[in-house]
């Protein structure tokens, strides 16, 4: 059991002979996670949530528990809406989670901070050549790999396959997509009489719009020759925002109630025949094929393409080890355990995501026809790095800045003039606090 560490001054030794005491009535734990008996105790925080996925991971913590008994995985559960300032609080608090899983456009301030350990020569060669150099791009900062790239999401478009029929539109494939102007083009044919051709669920609208924007070319951060990240808004960042824009205000094929909606939130309406296709991530397919009426088609297309084809950004799911840490061998041959090919599928099937591995994503469950694996799967190798990936202070701007300009501009309250304003002069402000 790791003693807690807190406070500073005359409170310190008080409290450390307390929890040492408290040690020794719990069994013989020391400080550092080490009992008197040798046995190390390693806590791994899983910001797993789906049934499916809690369960793979407290299995594969079963597993590993059965044959480690000198090294004992703890499972602890987390939650994505609240893991930054509550790791942010735990770094600094010294009460880290050995192992920790999170997302890799959030590692840039714990990487930089030191609060994350440096995994290179921690790891076996069978993990790292197995995953792609671009992937492990996504958790470098610096000269350092703070994380291991694992899972990763590709945004798609969730479809009434009846309607696609009847409304006899070009079926869009991995190898010939729509365009943004022909997506839009479909949208305004899906429409009419109270039905829209899509729904964008855009509560959250910052890291949609950037990583669908890699397909047209947009980057907004720029990092110059002296390392510093600034952020501009040029006509290749403009297409999907305004898309969305023109598609609520100008041609009525977008629902302006979704616009504050989360992904879940619309599913209704996609069953009800009032929208006819969703932009979402492509795990939400889990809740489609476990809600969906019976009698509802479904089918995944692949997200509009630009001057760049599908590419689009992501920020995989992380696996890092804390600084603090006494035991990051012993953490990091635990996340090798739990990345073995085989388990990262497992993992990949909880998740309903795919995985970073070569040989992982090669496995015939995740190439399916049915749900769509296949689809999915395809887009694989055009999943580039978010383009927020490495940029300091980007969750500040992202939430003070660019959400609710985002908002405000989808919804018409500014024009597309304010809305470069906002997120250019006030985030490149944000951005210089992180970079003095």
């Amino acid at each position: 059991m790791r003693a807690l560490r807190t406070g500073t001054g005359s409170r310190r030794r008080p409290l450390a002979a307390a929890v040492a005491v408290l040690a020794v009535l719990l069994g013989g734990c020391s400080s550092a996670g080490t009992r008197d008996d040798g046995r190390v105790t390693l806590d791994f925080q899983s910001l797993a949530w789906q049934q499916e996925s809690v369960a793979a991971n407290k299995e594969l913590v079963r597993e590993w528990n059965a044959t480690h008994p000198d090294v004992r995985v703890r499972y602890v559960q987390g939650n994505w809406d609240t893991v930054h300032d509550q790791l942010l609080t735990s770094f600094e608090g010294d009460e880290a989670p050995d192992i920790i899983h999170d997302a890799s456009d959030d590692l840039a301030d714990f990487a930089y901070g030191g609060y994350l350990a440096d995994l290179r020569g921690l790891l076996p060669a069978s993990l790292t050549d197995d995953i792609p150099q671009r992937s492990w791009d996504m958790a470098t900062f610096g000269k350092g790999v703070y994380g291991v790239p694992f899972l990763q999401e590709p945004r798609v478009l969730i479809a009434d396959a009846d309607r696609l029929k009847q409304a006899g539109v070009r079926i869009p494939t991995v190898e010939k997509p729509w365009s943004w102007e022909e997506f839009r083009t479909v949208s305004k044919r899906l429409s009419g009489k109270g039905r829209y051709g899509v729904a964008w669920p855009l509560k959250e609208p910052v890291s949609a719009v950037l990583n669908m924007s890699l397909s047209t070319g947009g980057q907004l951060f720029h990092r110059g020759a002296d390392g510093k990240v600034a952020i501009r808004f040029d006509a290749t960042d403009e297409v999907v925002p305004r898309t969305v824009h023109d598609q609520v205000a100008q041609d009525g094929s977008a629902s302006a109630a979704t616009l504050g909606m989360g992904g879940s939130d619309t599913l209704p309406g996609l069953f009800g025949g009032r929208y006819a296709m969703v932009p979402l991530g492509f795990s939400y397919r889990q809740q489609i094929a476990q809600q969906a009426p019976k009698g509802f088609h479904w089918r995944v297309l692949p997200a509009p393409a630009g001057a760049d084809g599908l590419t689009q950004g992501v920020s995989p799911q992380t696996l890092s080890v804390a600084a603090d840490s006494p035991h990051k061998k012993e953490a990091a041959a635990f996340i090798a355990f739990l990345l073995k090919p085989r388990n990262m599928v497992r993992l990949a099937l909880g998740d309903w995501l795919l995985p970073t591995g070569r040989t992982a994503l090669a496995d015939p469950a995740l190439h399916t026809a049915k749900d769509d694996w296949a689809t999915g799967t395809a887009l694989a190798d055009r999943l580039r790095a978010a383009p927020a990936q490495s940029v300091r202070g980007y969750p500040e701007w992202k939430d003070k800045v660019a959400t609710p300009a985002f908002q405000e501009y989808f919804s018409g309250a500014i024009g597309l003039a304010e809305l470069r304003s906002r997120l250019v002069d006030d985030g490149n402000l944000v951005l210089a606090r992180y970079q003095r």
